[in-house]
């Protein structure tokens, strides 16, 4: 397998600059210093993952004069939705298909970048296409995951590859979508793929100075005939049923992990049962541990303490891999440590991170499926609330009334800013015999629906889905404040010491709102989609804020049609790393003035109603991830209506079956017969007429 390729650029004036300073003493020390604010070296920017800057020279006082003073092109054409990081004046961004960028905090000059070809390398893993949310940064290494599996360690100051290793299985359908985390020489990453293939959940620790495998934490169980890895396995298997790990039980750890140094505790939050089918992969019931749950880990040793499961054997994709924050609150008169989180379930939770047991926890947006018992944390159900009885709408739907773009929370003020979707779905079990039930090969496999797709006669109320900005007190348990924001989904969030909240939107606008009001106090236009978390740093007495920018992308964006209404278009659409500061200077390039896609008029191909619904179940498996619902693109990918190539068999052929756009992010499926491509193609041109638009 290739590692990489490192390409440097020159002995400029500012690599030399750059490469004097690299990011060295970046430790557990610094990781932990919740007062070092002039640097952003680490996700959350500490381990606390609060994403709360406490600068304050940006202020409600000063924001009217927040001006651009850089943008960078970042010249990838697939989603840069990621955080950036920053140490001692180097701005480091991980976008596309993994490549790695370093810039000049002050000038966005490039000083290197590093393209891993994961194209060329993964296979059936560039599939699911979630892309890359961020990387780590420890000593003088800059620690990228890479789409593929690997976790590579770059020199800081060169981009050249100190090590790199192989954390997946090659041949499956898992792959990496969350950012690493480094502490005591140590790093951590975990994986995805819980919806497509047979997928065991763990979390793989690594020496981070060399890349040796240091130890593994499995989430879910494996086959009792083989013995357990550890006794937080043997009680595991307590709680399923039938024979779950023919079918991996899913449980993956591919987004948040927050390390806890006072504890010395590493806390992972884990993905949904696989299938979501619940009488598929544990038929005879019980809770489905590891799935949905926030486990403490020994950090040395990846040891089991606790475990608080948000949702027992849930059945709806509710993941509990959102961004946890540590934090330290006067609760009841005394203080307590505390962990917090707002998972997809609709709500926020705040647990005492000693013991795991839950201190309070309130509803944050519209909830079907039941409430949760205030003592015991425990879901109690409504009425076919699982599907068991035939098709049910539920709120929230497998978006989450919070999904993986970070909250934020503000120490100073003891509030948390949370960007919330108000999103539904309809779960539709009718037709699937969960003892013969196979899943998809190379597809996804919700175990829903006739087709197993999750087709129901239920119609969803799309009109009703919005997006919100909420203030939370997670003292008291009650809204701060809430804001309306544009689309279904919008941005991470970063909220700072000047009283300020960031936070960018589908609709082409990066804004800042007053911590204590929630009143917008500033707006950039971007000229596309800021979906993004932003970062606040100081480098020679100067704050910056940076963020990137770029086309709609990531699972909700991606899918939902309503996304098609910002008018980003993939190929047209630029995608950038926007800095600003007060009285910058800069300009930002013409961008594309914004216009859905207009679906393609031709009566060369003729749609046949068989092949259609042919297509569509096809479509369904294998495309709509990026090329959205009904083959509506938000931006993500190309909006398939418009293109002429469909109109072609043998450039379809050869870009779906045969990988002619492999270097541009669009996987190869050999496996799709001719029949299988043409009835794609019929699918693809009957939603391109005005019957299908909307």
């Amino acid at each position: 397998m290739s590692v990489g390729l490192s390409v440097g650029l020159g002995v400029s004036a500012a690599l030399a600059a750059a490469a004097a300073m690299g990011p060295g003493a970046i430790d557990t020390a610094l990781l932990s210093d919740e007062s070092a604010a002039d640097q952003w070296p680490s996700y959350g920017r500490t381990y606390s993952e609060n994403h709360y800057s406490p600068l304050a020279e940006i202020s409600t006082r000063t924001v009217s004069r927040l001006k651009l003073a850089w943008s960078h092109d970042l010249q990838v054409n697939q989603r840069v939705d990621s955080q950036p990081l920053e140490a001692n004046g180097v701005v480091y961004v991980a976008v596309g298909l993994s490549i790695v960028q370093a810039l000049d905090a002050r000038t966005g000059q490039l000083l290197w970048r590093y393209d891993p070809k994961v194209a060329d390398v993964a296979g059936i893993k560039l599939r699911p296409s979630w892309g890359i949310r961020g990387l780590a940064l420890w000593q003088d290494l800059v620690i990228v995951a890479t789409q593929d599996g690997r976790l590579v360690a770059l020199k800081s100051a060169t981009g050249k590859p100190a090590w790199s290793v192989q954390t997946l299985d090659e041949e499956d359908e898992t792959s990496i979508t969350g950012a690493p985390r480094v502490f005591n020489d140590k790093v951590v990453i975990g994986f995805a793929g819980g919806d497509r293939d047979k997928v065991r959940g763990a979390l793989n620790c690594f020496d981070a100075r060399t890349g040796k495998f240091l130890w593994r934490f499995y989430t879910i169980p494996g086959d009792p005939a083989k013995g357990f890895e550890n006794e937080a396995m043997r009680m595991a298997a307590k709680t399923w049923s039938g024979q779950w790990w023919k079918l991996g039980g899913g449980g993956t750890v591919w987004n948040a992990m927050t390390f806890d140094p006072e504890l010395n505790r590493l806390y992972i939050g884990t993905g949904n049962g696989s299938p979501w089918n619940w009488k598929i992969r544990n038929p005879g019931g019980g809770d489905a541990l590891f799935v949905a749950s926030i486990i403490a880990l020994d950090a040395n040793t990846g040891a089991y303490i606790w475990h608080f499961q948000t949702h027992p054997n849930e059945a709806w994709d509710y993941d509990a891999t959102m961004d946890m924050v540590l934090a330290d609150l006067h609760i009841d008169g005394s203080p307590r440590k505390v962990l917090l989180q707002a998972p997809k379930n609709g709500y926020f939770y705040v647990l005492d991170r000693n013991t795991g047991k839950l201190i309070s926890d309130a509803k944050i947006g519209e909830v079907s499926w039941g409430k949760v018992d205030p003592k015991t944390g425990r879901p109690v159900e409504g009425r076919n609330a699982r599907y068991q009885d035939g098709p049910a709408l539920v709120w929230p739907g497998t978006y989450g009334t919070h999904n993986w773009e970070p909250m934020s929370y503000n120490p100073a003020k003891t509030v948390v800013y949370i960007p919330t979707i108000h999103q539904a779905d309809s779960y539709d079990a009718t037709g699937v015999d969960p003892k013969t039930w196979k899943p998809t090969l190379h597809g996804w496999n919700a175990g829903l629906g006739s087709s197993g797709s999750g087709a129901s006669t239920i119609v969803v109320p799309v009109e009703q889905f919005s997006s919100a900005l909420l203030a939370w007190d997670p003292v008291r348990q009650v809204r701060v404040w809430q804001v309306p924001t544009p689309g279904v989904v919008n941005g991470g969030v970063m909220s700072t010491g000047g009283g300020l909240v960031f936070q960018g939107h589908v609709d082409g606008t990066f804004n800042a709102y007053d911590a204590a009001t929630g009143a917008k106090v500033w707006s950039f236009p971007a000229g596309v989609s800021v979906l993004g978390a932003p970062i606040s740093y100081r480098v020679a007495g100067v704050q910056y804020v940076t963020v990137l920018s770029g086309p709609i992308s990531g699972s909700a964006a991606a899918t939902l049609p309503q996304s098609v209404k910002a008018g980003w278009r993939y190929r047209d659409s630029p995608r950038r790393v926007l800095t600003f500061a007060l009285d910058g200077k800069a300009t930002l390039p013409p961008s594309p003035s914004p216009a859905p896609e207009t679906p393609l008029v031709s009566d060369q191909l003729r749609p046949e109603p068989a092949r259609v619904a042919a297509g569509g179940t096809l479509f369904g498996i294998h495309c709509m991830t990026c090329h959205g619902v009904g083959a509506i693109a938000g931006g993500a990918a190309p909006d398939l209506r418009a293109s002429p190539v469909v109109l072609d068999p043998g450039a379809f052929k050869q870009i779906v079956h045969d990988g002619a756009l492999l270097t541009r992010g669009m996987p190869q499926f050999a496996e799709l017969s001719d029949t299988d491509l043409t009835d794609l193609r019929h699918y693809l041109r009957a939603q391109a007429q005005p019957a299908a638009q909307h």
